[in-house]
């Protein structure tokens, strides 16, 4: 296990390095047990993690782990949830070309399995986001797809193909990302009605509300959910239990969830319950 000054220095190095600075100098001050550091390093490193997985790596009860991470919520060090913790919330999202890099492997594994679902010849809404651009990687061997989109970059991806029709909406672009919003990007999409809308997003909390960090953002997803037959949601694990501060909408709001983890049981049920259908895509390492 990591020494306090190794997991700092670490976390200086991290894409996520004040976040986790922040998280660290507070832990310096909480007299952590050796356990509590332990979990404190898993859980920044993964994002959420249950309370049976964490059972199972530290050999302890469910409520021994339940106590360390109520005790670790009080410090403000985690975020707690309803079987399990998570990182706690930052008002601002890891920068773009940092989100390009993280999770690559598991968001490609994702965009395959979705994209095995898109049948040829459908019409398909694809969000900003970079695992959205993943999905248009995956989306390379079809045929005569019509997809509309605000991500330049995905546009770049598929305007090659010969058997594609791409129809990027008008707006103000983000040098950041190339992603296009505005009013007129909302006014452009509500013109169409798609077979798919594949949305992405920041964080889903415990309840399975969809979060983001970016208003307009959030308009276009709102209004490519309202447009398309069938809505498909893609989000890797590190988005479950990480907090945003705009609302999106509900887990009970899409038809299909794509993710590389078996979510935990409280969301679970809440798919079960709303007949969603859940596709997990093989098991990959999430490097941090």
């Amino acid at each position: 296990m990591l020494d306090m000054h190794e997991r700092t220095k670490n976390a200086a190095e991290s894409p996520d390095s004040s976040q986790s600075q922040q998280v660290l100098d507070a832990a310096r001050k909480a007299a952590l047990t050796k356990r509590q550091q332990h979990i404190l390093d898993t859980v920044l490193q993964r994002g959420f993690v249950s309370l049976e997985e964490l059972g199972k790596l530290f050999k302890r009860s469910t409520q021994t782990m339940r106590r360390d991470i109520k005790f670790l919520s009080q410090q403000g060090l985690l975020r707690r949830y309803h079987g399990g913790a998570a990182p706690p919330t930052v008002a601002h999202n890891t920068a773009y070309g940092i989100r390009r890099v993280l999770c690559g492997t598991e968001k490609n594994a994702i965009a395959k399995a979705l994209a095995a679902q898109i049948p040829d010849s459908s019409s398909l809404f694809l969000d900003i986001g970079t695992t959205s651009e993943s999905v248009a990687a995956a989306l390379e061997d079809h045929h005569s797809l019509r997809v509309i989109t605000n991500n330049l970059n995905v546009a770049a991806q598929l305007c090659h193909h010969d058997d594609f029709d791409v129809i990027v909406a008008g707006g103000v672009v983000r040098g950041r990302d190339h992603g296009v919003t505005g009013g007129a990007t909302v006014d452009f999409l509500n013109q169409f009605r798609a077979d798919y809308g594949i949305v992405t997003l920041s964080g889903i909390d415990e309840d399975g509300t969809l979060l983001d960090f970016d208003l307009q953002e959030v308009r276009i997803a709102r209004t490519i959910m309202s447009n398309s037959r069938q809505v498909m949601l893609a989000a890797d694990h590190t988005k479950i239990g990480r907090g945003a501060m705009m609302r999106l909408g509900h887990l009970c709001e899409v038809h299909d969830f794509f993710t590389d983890r078996l979510p935990p049981r409280h969301l679970l049920k809440i798919l079960e319950q709303a007949s969603v259908r859940l596709h997990v895509a093989p098991e990959t390492s999430c490097a941090s």
